[in-house]
């Protein structure tokens, strides 16, 4: 091989330099791809463990006589022994960047709050990236919750990378000895190499670097994309953005690109989504296309065109991709006549673009998964001001079981309304029905709550199959809240559980029905305020036992009316005090029985009336007292009657009756008038002066007992 000329070199994992020697290779770049080395080598070495090789690193390097002009590092992927002739044997191998070990691993799990630059630096460190660059020049706002469902970790960054705008490749710097990935989102972080001129005559071996082909195209792509989205916080923003391309010269501009769900939830990232997807849908409107010579054309870099015919080609231009196609048979014996070539077909666009990914698929969720409810250690109840839970799902292997296990997932409830509707806030370490709004696995709501094992339902089945109960739990305690219902045939029930108090507010009316029985039991007191009438129905018998006390106030009237008898029993005392007056009407007869001793007394007045006779009926004494008069009358017949003794008296003048038929009058003065006559009829008539004969004094209470 010439010292001056092109010429290339291999080393790879575990092999001294000089191993092998490089026959052809296919060297295929892209923006935001893999690039990938094939490359075909000789070896004196007839059989290499592939042990030295796979997972190993290879060197592919680009010379110019003695000066390094492109290397290319990657991890060896694939090996194959091929035909052994008798000085050599060839090998094949593949290259690929280190990025690549991402697509080999498929993971899940999520990220909260966290930007896309904390997400890229976390997984590439994982997967044992040693250094990589991220240069953005616009924002890049923390995310909620990202989820990387059932795809691999390259997947996942490209994805969430073209989402937010982001391409990447693999930089090379040749005076470092180093190269590294590179994340930018602004072509002014590309680096330029300069000017090369434009020689269709130019051959692929020649040592001066040139552009022999280069076409121009244009076609037509969408020209606008509107993207819209939805978030319960914001029920009334209209969350939908649209942008259109840049240059639409070539087009009509109602191609539309119309994007739902948008997955953004605020407005930099509805804005910027709209923005990075047109620019993605349009990054091949205006492109061109060529050859040259130059191995350091690659994507992520930038160089100028000069010498075209075409006057407006002669500008900067970006390249895209690549594809570098080496040859070196010499160095296979028995090819040593051909010489070193080597051709770049390359893709550009105009170097004044940033050039962006288009839009790639997002993983959609199957269906509904399992999830736990989490939160804080201790904690029975955790959600926040919208009744949002955060939960634990199966496929997590990072988070851990307390409130940061995932974002703050929605609750279905049974009724939503503003305001009122239904509300049971999953607890703890309940097992509950996850979904995803449109399948999207950052927007997980929970549609259900599910038994299990060991989170049995209450009751005890299949014995209680016929009950449905709605039961809650005392929070840190051991009761709970029940409402049930029993539809077993012939046993059917309506029961209803407080743990502690119990309120009914009822605005109008309430109607209770009880066909049969009704018991009603009171451990403690009970008070019942009724603010207007209360009318009370008994159909046959009625009883109250009060034990202690009983206290009945009535504002104003009262009136009892009893259809046939009644019967009132006082152990010991009983009082009545009436205001003002006080009536008792019998229609037939009264009897008041009282075994001891009965006192009325009355403030001012007392009037009795009877309607024919009228008996009182003294065992054994009766004592009227009046304190000042007294006023008898009858209408025909009046008598008294005494069986020993009667005894009139007035201050020191008294009339005595006893039962021996003797009259006794007494005073001081005996006055005896009549109009007419005075007759005085007796056997014997006896008038004494200066003697008295007192009457007889009345029989003590000993007589007649």
């Amino acid at each position: 091989m010439a010292s001056d000329g092109t010429r290339f070199t291999f080393t790879a994992g575990r092999t001294p330099a000089d191993t092998f020697a490089v026959v052809n290779f296919t060297l295929k770049q892209s923006l935001s791809s893999l690039f990938s080395l094939d490359i075909t080598i000789a070896c004196n070495d007839q059989a290499i463990g592939f042990q030295k090789l796979l997972d190993e690193y290879g060197v592919l390097t680009i010379w110019q006589g003695d000066v390094i002009q492109r290397r290319v590092r990657g991890i060896v992927t694939f090996c194959e022994q091929g035909d052994s002739g008798k000085h050599q044997t060839l090998y094949r191998m593949t290259v690929r960047p280190e990025f690549w070990r991402s697509s080999q691993r498929q993971n899940c799990r999520s990220f909260q709050n966290y930007d896309i630059q904390y997400i890229f630096a976390k997984l590439l460190k994982e997967m044992r990236i040693r250094t990589h660059d991220a240069l953005f020049r616009r924002p890049h706002p923390a995310r909620e919750f990202c989820v990387q469902f059932m795809e691999s970790d390259y997947d996942f960054i490209a994805r969430l990378a073209a989402e937010e705008g982001i391409f990447f490749f693999e930089d090379e710097y040749l005076d470092d000895s180093d190269q590294k990935l590179s994340f930018t989102d602004d072509r002014c972080n590309l680096r330029g190499l300069g000017a090369f001129p434009y020689n269709p005559n130019a051959a692929s071996e020649s040592s001066a670097y040139c552009i022999n082909t280069f076409c121009r195209s244009a076609q037509i792509r969408p020209a606008k994309v509107t993207t819209k989205d939805y978030t319960f916080t914001a029920p009334g923003w209209q969350a939908q953005y649209q942008e259109e391309g840049a240059d639409l010269s070539y087009q009509r501009p109602d191609y539309e690109i119309f994007d739902y769900p948008g997955r953004f939830k605020d407005e930099q990232h509805g804005a910027d989504f709209a923005k990075y997807q047109v620019e993605g849908w349009r990054n091949n409107v205006d492109f061109a296309s060529g050859t040259s010579n130059c191995p350091q054309l690659q994507p992520g870099r930038w160089f100028t065109l000069t010498d075209h015919p075409r006057e407006d080609l002669n500008s900067p231009w970006q390249v895209v991709s690549c594809e570098m196609n080496g040859s070196q048979p010499q160095a296979h014996i028995g090819s040593a006549g051909q010489g070193t070539t080597l051709t770049n077909s390359f893709h550009v666009i105009p170097a004044t673009q940033t050039w962006r990914p288009a839009p790639l698929p997002k993983p959609l969720v199957d269906g509904p998964q399992i999830g736990i409810v989490t939160g804080p250690a201790g904690e029975e109840i955790y959600c926040d001001e919208h009744g949002r839970v955060t939960v634990k799902f199966a496929w997590d292997r990072y988070n851990k079981t307390n409130e940061e296990s995932s974002c703050w997932v929605r609750v279905s409830q049974a009724w939503a309304g503003t305001g009122f509707g239904n509300i049971a806030i999953p607890r703890v370490g309940q097992e509950v029905i996850v979904d995803f709004l449109n399948g999207d696995p950052d927007q997980p709501i929970i549609t259900g709550r599910t038994y299990h094992a060991a989170n049995r339902a209450p009751g005890d089945l299949p014995g209680t199959k016929t009950q449905m109960a709605i039961r809650s739990q005392t929070y840190k305690g051991a009761g709970y809240n029940e409402l049930m219902f029993e539809d077993q045939t012939g046993q059917e029930l309506l029961s209803m559980h407080a743990q502690k108090d119990m309120k009914t507010v009822v605005l109008n009316n309430r109607m209770t029905e009880v066909t049969a029985n009704h018991s009603e039991n009171v451990g403690g007191n009970q008070a019942v305020t009724i603010a207007r009438n209360q009318v009370q129905s008994i159909g046959a018998n009625q009883m109250e036992t009060i034990t202690a006390n009983q206290v009945l106030t009535v504002g104003q009237n009262q009136s009892e009316t009893i259809g046939t008898a009644k019967k009132e029993t006082v152990g010991l005392l009983s009082a009545l005090t009436v205001g003002l007056a006080y009536q008792v009407s019998v229609g037939g007869v009264m009897n008041t029985s009282v075994a001891l001793a009965q006192s009325s007394e009355v403030g001012l007045l007392k009037s009795l009336m009877v309607g024919q006779k009228y008996a009182v009926n003294v065992g054994k004494e009766m004592t009227v007292s009046v304190g000042e008069r007294k006023t008898e009358s009858v209408g025909k017949v009046s008598q008294h009657s005494a069986g020993d003794h009667l005894e009139l008296s007035c201050g020191k003048a008294k009339i005595v009756l006893t039962k021996d038929g003797k009259i006794f009058l007494s005073g001081m003065e005996l006055h005896i008038q009549a109009v007419t006559a005075v007759n005085s009829d007796a056997l014997l008539i006896n008038l004494n002066c200066g003697m008295t004969t007192p009457p007889p004094a009345a029989p003590s209470d000993s007589v007649g007992s």
